[in-house]
Parts: structure tokens; sequence; C-alpha cells
């Protein structure tokens, strides 16, 4: 991290969508130390200093050219129409190649919605997984096979860069970013002034068109919050699925149409998120945090915080500790 705060510089191109290129200003412009000090500052800049057409009736005006990104220690690309990011043949049209010659090496990237393809276009994802709107991933697959695309995930996290899923999943890459970077009292803090949720369970396959379901068929909405209630205690697939009375098979394949991912797979996340919450905000010890996650053992909890944020607990505790 630079000293002062993080600075932000926004690229916005003709065609931007306003509601992404919103994003970063308003999630980033949220979070703040417990005294009120902004902890990121936030600069959106054009191909040309000037107006921006946006893909609303009406335009915006940026204050900054290319230059901008020279001196960002993040950078965004919002989702313009992909038209606009890439040529037909998926290179980068001079000007935006331009602007992207300017962002320094070392600089974190990322993108929001269809924004992936304009790093697709540079060669910032070859060989690398990378996220991008439901709807475009046919499209972007054809364009990029190089590149390793997740249509399910509602955002990667791959170090220095990092790819959303299509619109409001721009608003999880955010809020993440800003909990990797402070903490998570810190994106909780954010999410709140934002009122909007500090984490979404499951991926964009939830909301990817599927035939609405009949209006009598049950959720899995009780068996999450009984679950989440009683993470400290060795759940089985058999006790959520008993939760809704449920078959362990339908259960399964309802949860995964209802969230995008496996019952498994969403437990785990929770047990990390409530170990994540703990290992800042208490003095438990490692082991005794990771039985009151369920983990069963400080060995386990190792294995999947390692899996999930790439750090052991005593590291992360290091880190985030408030």
């Amino acid at each position: 991290m630079t000293a002062g705060p993080h600075r932000v510089v926004v690229l916005a191109r003709d065609g931007v969508i306003p509601f992404e290129l919103a994003i970063p200003a308003r999630i980033f412009g949220a979070a703040r130390t417990t005294d009120g000090r902004s902890l990121y500052e936030v600069h959106t800049c054009g191909l040309a200093r000037g107006t921006v057409r946006t893909d609303a009736d009406f335009d915006v005006v940026v204050p900054h050219g290319p230059e901008a990104l020279a001196h960002a220690d993040t950078v965004v690309v919002p989702a313009s129409y992909e038209t606009t990011s890439v040529s037909r043949d998926g290179t980068l049209p001079d000007d935006l190649a331009a602007a992207f010659a300017q962002i320094t090496p070392g600089t974190r990237i990322v993108s929001i919605c269809t924004g992936a393809f304009a790093l697709a276009a540079a060669g910032l994802l070859d060989g690398r997984p990378a996220a991008t709107h439901w709807r475009s991933v046919d499209r972007f697959a054809e364009l990029f096979p190089q590149v390793k695309l997740d249509p399910d995930v509602l955002f990667i996290d791959d170090g220095d860069i990092l790819t959303s899923a299509g619109v409001a999943a721009g608003v999880d890459l955010c809020l993440h970013i800003v909990r990797r970077d402070f903490g998570t009292a810190v994106a909780n803090r954010a999410a709140r002034r934002c009122v909007v949720p500090p984490w979404r369970d499951g991926g964009q396959a939830q909301y990817v068109d599927r035939p609405v379901p009949e209006p009598d068929a049950l959720t899995t909405a009780d068996a999450r919050s009984w679950a989440v209630a009683h993470l400290d205690e060795p759940l089985t697939l058999h006790d959520l699925a008993s939760r809704q009375s449920m078959s362990v098979r339908t259960f399964t394949r309802r949860f995964r149409q209802e969230l995008g991912v496996s019952p498994g797979q969403w437990l785990i996340q929770q047990r990390v998120d409530r170990a994540r919450h703990l290992l800042e905000d208490s003095d438990l010890t490692v082991d005794e945090v990771a039985r009151r996650c369920g983990f069963g053992t400080t060995a386990s909890m190792r294995q999947h915080l390692r899996a999930s944020l790439g750090v052991s607990p005593s590291g992360y505790r290091r880190t985030f500790r408030t």
C-alpha cells in the first residue's frame, strides 16, 4: 500500500454503462477509518479529456486523459459494450492500447462486467482465470480461447488482476478489494453505508435465465439460516436436507439452482468468513477459532484459508487484526 490514500483511476470509454462507471467511486469512497478518514481517492479518466458518451441518454465529462493511469495504484476498467472494447479480431483499438501503455508495471488492474474484453485483448488475461457477464461468455471464449474463463463466479481475484461478472458483481468485487486491502471491518462499514450486503453467496449461475419454478417450490433458505447458526457443529448434507424435509438429492439440486454452488462449497465459505471475523476481532487462539468455525482442526482451517485467501490463519490475523 502506498503512503496516503490508495489511488484508484477509473477508465471511462465511449459506450460506458453509467452504473458500472459509478461503482468504484461509491464503494471505495465509502471505505473509511473509524474516525472518517478516506482510505482511497478515486479519479476518473477517459481516452481523452472531456466528454464521454454513455449508453444512456446523457454523457459524462471526465477531468483527466489517459495520462492519469500512470499514477494509479489500481486501475478499474468498467463495462462498455465489447464492440467498443476490442476490434472484430479481438485486438485493442489504437487509442485504448495507447491508454493501457500508460499503466506502470505492478499496478493492480480490475475489470467490471464486459470490461474483461479490454483486459483480454491487451493480453493481460492470457493463461489466467477471468470472469465476465454470463451473456457474453460465448463471445468472450470465441475471441480469447487462451483465457481460463469461469462463467459461474461473481468475481475472480488472481492477485494483480481481478475480474467480475456482470453489473452488480462489480459491487461484490470492489467490496472484496476493500476487504483485501483493509480488512473485514472496513469492508462491512462500507457495505452498510452503501446499503448492500458485504458478501453474496454463490455465483452468477443463479442469475442466468431459467424457467420460472413452480409457485409452491421449496427453497433452501431455512437450512442455510440454521447452518449459519450452527457452524461450530459437524454439519452434514443429510443434516441440511432434513431441515427442509427434502431428500439429499433434491436438496442438492435445489441448492445449486438457487445459489450456483454446491452445499459443501457454500458451507466452507461460511466457515472461512466466520474465521476471518474471529481472527480480526477476537483474542481467541487459532485452535479455538478453528473449533468455533466447525473446521475441527487447525490444520483443516489452515488448508481452507490458504485455498480461499492464499494466507495462513496467523498471517491473516497479523495483516487484518483491528
